[in-house]
């Protein structure tokens, strides 16, 4: 040792002045024996390192183990190859493997290699008791101790290895399960077995099945037994005695109960103690079937059946009936028969009241005899009942009365209720309704009661009804019923008899009509936007008409008519078109019109005219009320015949004496106004000598003459001025 110690100090201050370079070449692990081993069996795995480096000695380094990217061993190493020992491989060491190896700075790691464990440790089976009784329960335990969770367990119980019962539970903490298992009355000796599996992503591994010790099931109360009186063959009269009877265990101190059923039907029953007992001191075939004994206790129950046959000494008796639907007053005839003996005696009974103690019964059947029968035949100490029989006699029905609710009238289309009644008559009874001898609806009553029918008749119409029940005379029919309708006025329309236009003088005619409508109809008629009518007519007609006899003008206008009757009193009265009425003026009204226009016109025209005429008179007489002796005239309204422009003016006929309308002298002026006398101007021609030109050239001379009226018009006076001739 000190040899090494001091070969590696005289190695040191070699190796500190040189440099140490190195590298991994590769990495891989192993295992021992092999990548897949055996569940309970040592598994070694084994990682190889191979270094090269500059240096003689290797290099220290790191080794470290990994499952499923876990760290699971560290180790500082000099070594190429360290190893990682699983102790007796389990399920839960199944996984991925790698290993990886620290060089300095520098790192390799393996791939992952897949360790596989098969198989699962069998489980641990026990059972808290090994002698139960029925009733109990019995608790097992199934673990897997080697193993961790989660565990699927599976446990079934058997008898003479059948499966009586099975359960199946996931641990997910722990790996044991403990379940609880009932003892039924049919279990004598059990066992239990089980199973363990666990899962690894999509596969498992199970394990073999582990029995536990056998369980002995002790019995609480034994199957129940029967005892049959009489033995052997039992025939109809015979006393019949059931006794079902159990043993019971001293350690059962629970209750029971112990039951007889006939089919579903509970016969006997007892509470206590271990028998119970059916007896029935006359038997009959009715007796006959199966019997179940039952005993039950709060958590077992056990059973035993028995098949009774018994038999039959007589049949059972049949009640012959002559109908059994009779007409009252028919004859009823009633039988009883058994077959094969005719050794009996025999009763008829009408719900439970006897009629006869003889095998036949004949009366006349009235209403009252109406029921139920059966008859009994009895043999020794044998009574048999026959099946029942319904009679029904049938009174004959009477005339059916067909009526409505009269106190209202019946408006078309709304709801009508008919009713039909017979008061006398066996139920039931059908009505039929017939309307317009056609038969659609019918109803069938129970009772006397009237039958009701619903209806929405349109118009009038006849209604009668027919009943009739069992009795043979067949159906009776009602007397008719008229049922009038109230047809509502529907629809109204206003119209003008001869035209829309009316020349004033003549009638205006309107006619105010309906399409429908039960009579009588009141007619309204009003000029619009009036809210009083102007016109009212009640009749027994689809029309009304309104007539004026000389149409004027405040004829003209719009018109529109309502119309109702009985049936429109629950709505509003319909209402007519709107017409509209013109009146025009007659042919001799406009030629009067037309004198009169013109008249006024030509009147118009001549006043006109005469005032105008009036007016140029006026003008035209001042030049000679100017000529008469009075104040010199102004010189500016004398005449200048020299000058040829007057001449001319005067031959042009220019009227140049307009301006001397103003010039009239003022006493002039004054007198006509004192005498307040009209004035009327005529216009007169005189001939002049031209002064200034040759002797045989003659001129006119514009003359005035003045005619003045008196307010009396008598006085009238008349001058004439002209000048004299000059030659």
């Amino acid at each position: 040792m000190y040899l090494v110690l001091l070969g590696m100090l005289w190695f040191c201050p070699r190796l500190k002045g040189q440099e140490n370079f190195f590298t991994i070449n590769t990495i891989e692990m192993k295992a021992e024996p092999g990548w897949e081993v055996e569940n309970g069996k040592n598994l070694t795995l084994k990682c190889h390192v191979d270094i090269s480096t500059t240096s003689k000695l290797l290099s220290q380094h790191q080794v470290l183990f990994y499952k499923d990217d876990l760290l699971l061993k560290n180790v500082t190493s000099w070594n190429k190859e360290e190893s990682f020992f699983i102790q007796a491989a389990r399920i839960y060491d199944r996984g991925n493997y790698k290993c990886m190896v620290i060089l300095n700075n520098k790192e390799k790691t393996t791939r992952d290699y897949p360790v596989s464990v098969k198989g699962v440790p069998r489980p641990r089976v026990t059972v808290d008791k090994m002698e139960v009784m029925e009733g109990s329960r019995v608790t097992v335990e199934c673990s897997v101790p080697e193993e961790k969770p989660p565990i699927y367990f599976i446990i079934e119980k058997l008898e003479m290895d059948i499966v009586k019962q099975k359960k199946e539970k996931l641990a997910l903490n722990q790996n044991y399960v403990m379940l609880d298992f009932p003892i039924e009355e049919q279990d004598h000796v059990l066992i239990f077995q089980c199973q363990a599996k666990i899962s690894f992503g999509n596969f498992f591994e199970a394990s073999e099945f582990t029995k536990s010790d056998l369980v002995t099931v002790r019995e609480t109360f034994s199957i129940p037994s029967f005892q049959i009186t009489p033995e052997g063959e039992i025939t109809e009269g015979d006393p019949l005695k059931l006794k079902c009877t159990i043993r019971v265990t001293h350690m059962f101190l629970e209750d029971r109960e112990i039951i007889i059923q006939k089919d579903r039907k509970i016969v006997a029953y007892n509470k206590e103690g271990t028998e119970v007992t059916y007896f029935t001191p006359i038997a009959r075939v009715e007796h006959m079937g199966n019997y179940t004994c039952k005993v039950e206790s709060s958590k077992i129950s056990k059973v035993n059946s028995v098949f009774i046959n018994i038999t039959e000494l007589f049949s059972k008796p049949q009640l012959l009936i002559s109908s059994n639907h009779l007409d009252e007053g028919g004859k009823l005839d009633l039988s009883c028969q058994i077959s094969g003996s005719s050794h009996a005696n025999f009763t008829i009974q009408k719900e439970n009241t006897t009629i006869t103690n003889s095998q036949n019964f004949t009366k006349r059947a009235w209403v009252h005899d109406s029921g139920t029968y059966r008859c009994l035949a009895a043999i020794h100490n044998v009574i048999k009942e026959s099946d029942p029989v319904q009679l029904s006699v049938f009174e004959i029905v009477s005339k059916p009365r067909i009526f409505h609710n009269s106190e209202s009238e019946v408006i078309k289309g709304q709801l009508l209720e008919l009713y039909c009644q017979s008061t006398n008559g066996t139920p039931p009874i059908r009505y039929y309704l017939c309307k317009m001898n056609t038969c659609k609806s019918h109803k069938e009553m129970y009772s006397n009661e009237p039958a009701k029918f619903l209806e929405r008749p349109t118009a009038t119409t006849e209604y009668t009804c027919v009943a009739k029940n069992h009795h043979s005379q067949g159906s009776v029919v009602s007397d008719v019923l008229n049922v009038s309708v109230i047809v509502p006025v529907a629809r109204v329309n206003l119209s003008i008899l001869l035209s829309e236009e009316v020349e004033s003088g003549e009638q205006v005619v309107l006619r105010c009509s309906t399409d429908e409508g039960s009579w009588p109809i009141h007619y309204r008629f009003y000029k619009h936007d009036a809210a009083v009518p102007f016109y009212e007519e009640t009749s027994n007609d689809t029309q009304a008409i309104w007539t004026t006899l000389k149409a004027t003008k405040e004829d003209e206008g719009q018109y529109y008519c309502l119309a109702s009757n009985r049936g429109n009193r629950q709505s509003k009265s319909p209402k007519s078109n709107i017409i509209t009425v013109k009146v025009t003026l007659a042919p001799w009204m406009k030629g009067l019109i037309a004198v009169v226009i013109i008249g006024a016109i030509i009147t118009t025209l001549v006043l006109v005219a005469r005032w105008y005429f009036l007016k140029k008179t006026k003008a035209k007489q001042m030049p000679v009320e100017m000529s008469r002796p009075g104040p010199p005239l102004n010189s500016n309204t004398e005449k200048m015949p020299s000058d040829p422009n007057v001449e001319a003016n005067s031959h042009s006929g220019y009227n140049d004496d307009i301006g001397n309308h103003t010039m009239k002298p003022t006493n002039e002026h004054k007198e006509l106004d004192h005498s307040n006398v009209d004035v009327e101007y005529t216009e007169v021609e005189v001939l002049t000598p031209d002064l200034h030109r040759a002797p045989e050239r003659k001129g006119t001379e514009t003359v005035y003459s003045e005619i003045r009226k008196a307010d009396s018009g008598e006085n009238r006076h008349s001058r004439i001025e002209g000048s004299l001739d000059a030659t």
